[in-house]
């Protein structure tokens, strides 16, 4: 899907993102910021910043005297970040709509931030490589990602449900679904961050359970990634919205399980 179309999509997801800020972005990204040993004075890239989850945090850490470049394709999404940094007075908060597999910073990064977005890099590990490559020798890259299970229910059904309004999806392999199987366990994610040179790495198993009503979890949907296998017809998306929180029930708990990893580029 072209860039602008991504961005455009999680433009008008913005506000149902939001709505799961307090149960799951929020406190992930806390954990991640904590992960990355963030110093007073750092300067940050958060990559893929959305409405600031991590930036935020990462902004209060580094101080008045370093400075978070939040990017992001989304340009409604950034709003709401700029809206918390606002209202926090952080002035140490530059918000970007670019691409965080092309955007370079004009100096080296104390820090590199990424929370759930390095999968959606449409090719990982040259995009992985371009994040690195703004770290200053010695700064550190950390990032969050699903574990193995993570989602996997409801996600099952929901693509059971699109499935019978799009049959084209049977037999469809989703890049960043891909992507998150090749990170989805320690091992696999230590591997990786050997794999592009990273040093010291640490990865850390942080279980998550998330209880969502029918309304968050269609939030969830229409927030993330999954939109993308809504059928394109409105009738039919109300079909299959009826048909996954009927399956999904009143109160779902959400296997939420993350891996925070934190890593120093030589």
């Amino acid at each position: 899907m072209p860039e602008s179309n991504i961005g455009a999509a999680f433009d008008d997801g913005a506000a149902d993102f939001e709505r799961l800020a307090p149960s799951l972005w929020n406190p992930m990204g806390n954990a991640l910021v904590a992960a990355a040993e963030i110093e007073v004075g750092d300067t940050i890239l958060d990559a893929g910043c959305g409405t600031g989850a991590t930036t935020i945090p990462a902004a209060q850490y580094a101080g008045p005297g370093g400075r978070v470049d939040g990017v992001d394709l989304s340009a409604q999404m950034l709003a709401l970040a700029q809206a918390k940094a606002s209202t926090l007075s952080l002035e140490n908060v530059v918000l970007h709509v670019d691409d965080i597999s092309g955007w370079s910073g004009e100096e080296p990064f104390d820090v590199v931030l990424s929370a759930y977005s390095i999968f959606f890099l449409p090719d990982m590990d040259k995009g992985a490589a371009h994040l690195i490559s703004n770290l200053r020798s010695g700064g550190r890259l950390a990032l969050s990602t699903w574990a193995d299970g993570a989602l996997k229910h409801f996600t099952e059904l929901l693509v059971q449900e699109c499935r019978r309004e799009r049959p084209e999806l049977t037999g469809l392999f989703s890049g960043a679904r891909d992507n998150t199987e090749r990170l989805n366990t320690p091992e696999k994610l230590t591997a990786w961050l050997e794999g592009l040179g990273l040093q010291d790495i640490k990865v850390l198993s942080t279980p998550a359970q998330v209880q969502l009503s029918p309304s968050l979890a269609w939030s969830l949907v229409m927030g993330s990634g999954l939109r993308f296998l809504l059928p394109g017809d409105p009738e039919a998306a109300d079909r299959v919205k009826a048909a996954f929180l009927a399956q999904l029930g009143e109160e779902h708990n959400l296997n939420a399980d993350t891996l925070i990893a934190s890593a120093r580029r030589p």
